[in-house]
C-alpha cells in the first residue's frame, strides 16, 4: 500500500524531532530562580525561569519534564520497535504503531497550546502535523474488517471493552465536575497555572472520552472498528496515565501541593491499561512467522 512509503518518510522525522524536543526540556539550563506571581485572574502561581521551560510555572515545568521523560523512555522505543514490526505485516506491529502514534499527537498538540511560548514552538508545530498525518495513514493501513478474524477467542474483549467505558467515564465526570465546580463559582480564580483556558480537559472531552467510549461500545459489540479504535484507545490510555503518574510524582518532588492524591486514580488506571494492553497484543493471531530475505522489498501494511 502507498501508506507505508510516506510513513517510512514521516516516522523518523518524528523521531529525530521529538528526541531533540525532550532532550532540550530535560537538559536545556537556562540558570535563574523561580520567582511569584498573581495572574490576570487573580490566581498566585510560581514561575519557573529555569531551563526550556522558563516562562511555565513550577508544576507546569515539572509536568512538562515528565512527559518528557516518558515520551524518551518509553514512547520513542515503541515508535522505533512498533514501526520496524509494522513494515514488516504484523498487526501487532500496526495496532501499536498507531496507539503510539496517537499519545505523540495528543502530546505535541498540548505542547503547541499550553506550553509557554520558548524557542521549539515551530518543532511542537511539525511534531504535531506529522504525527497528525502519520497516526491518520497509521489507521488507514489496517484492514478494519478482517480484525475480529485475527482475534483469538481467548481476548478478553468485553473486560478490555468495560475498562475503555469506565475510563471514558472517569475522565468526562473528573474534568466536567472540575470545570462546573469553576463555573458555578466566578469569584474563585480558577487554578488555571497562568495559562488562558483549560486546553488538557478540552482535548480530554473533545478526543480521549469520545475515543474510549465509542471504541468501548463497539468493542463490546464485537464491531471491526470497535478492535481498531479500542486497540488506540488501550495504548493511548496507557501512555497517558503512565505520563500523568510521572507527573504527579515529578510535582511532588518540585514541591507542588496535593500532587500525590493527584496521581494516585492514575496508578491505578496505568496498571488496568497495561494489563488490557497485554492481553489486546496476546490476542492476535497469525502474526508472521519469520521476516523477509535481506535485500527484499518490505511487505505493505495491510
Amino acid at each position: 500500500m502507498k501508506n507505508q512509503s510516506i510513513l517510512r518518510w514521516l516516522i523518523p522525522f518524528i523521531f529525530v524531532l521529538a528526541l531533540f524536543a525532550v532532550l532540550m526540556g530535560l537538559f536545556e539550563q537556562t540558570p535563574g530562580q523561580p520567582y511569584p506571581l498573581t495572574s490576570f485572574r487573580g490566581e498566585r502561581v510560581t514561575i519557573n525561569a529555569r531551563g526550556l521551560y522558563y516562562w511555565d510555572t513550577v508544576s507546569s515545568a515539572a509536568q512538562q519534564q515528565a512527559n518528557d521523560l516518558i515520551m524518551l523512555a518509553v514512547g520513542l522505543p515503541l515508535l522505533a520497535v512498533a514501526a520496524w514490526r509494522a513494515f514488516r505485516g504484523s498487526l501487532r506491529g500496526q495496532l501499536l504503531l498507531a496507539g503510539t502514534l496517537a499519545f505523540i499527537l495528543y502530546t505535541y498538540m498540548g505542547m503547541c497550546m499550553l506550553t509557554a511560548y520558548n524557542g521549539l514552538f515551530l518543532v511542537y508545530v511539525a511534531l504535531f502535523a506529522l504525527s497528525l498525518w502519520a497516526f491518520a495513514l497509521s489507521l488507514a493501513a489496517v484492514d478494519v474488517a478482517g480484525l475480529p478474524a485475527r482475534f483469538a477467542a481467548r481476548f478478553p474483549r468485553r473486560w478490555v471493552a468495560a475498562l475503555l467505558l469506565g475510563m471514558a467515564a472517569f475522565l468526562a465526570l473528573a474534568w466536567l465536575g472540575r470545570v462546573s465546580n469553576e463555573l458555578l463559582n466566578p469569584q474563585t480564580p480558577p487554578a488555571l497555572e497562568n495559562a488562558t483556558s483549560r486546553v488538557i480537559q478540552a482535548m480530554d472531552l473533545a478526543l480521549i472520552v469520545p475515543l474510549a467510549g465509542v471504541g468501548g461500545l463497539l468493542l463490546w459489540r464485537g464491531r471491526p472498528w470497535g478492535y481498531l479504535l479500542g486497540a488506540v484507545a488501550v495504548l493511548k490510555g496507557l501512555s497517558m496515565t503512565l505520563a500523568v503518574s510521572a507527573m504527579g510524582l515529578n510535582m511532588a518532588l518540585a514541591g507542588v501541593p496535593e500532587s500525590l492524591g493527584f496521581m494516585a486514580p492514575f496508578l491505578v488506571l496505568t496498571a488496568l491499561n497495561l494489563l488490557a494492553a497485554v492481553a489486546l497484543l496476546r490476542g492476535v493471531e497469525g502474526e508472521p512467522a519469520r521476516e523477509p530475505a535481506a535485500g527484499g522489498m518490505m511487505p505493505q501494511l495491510h
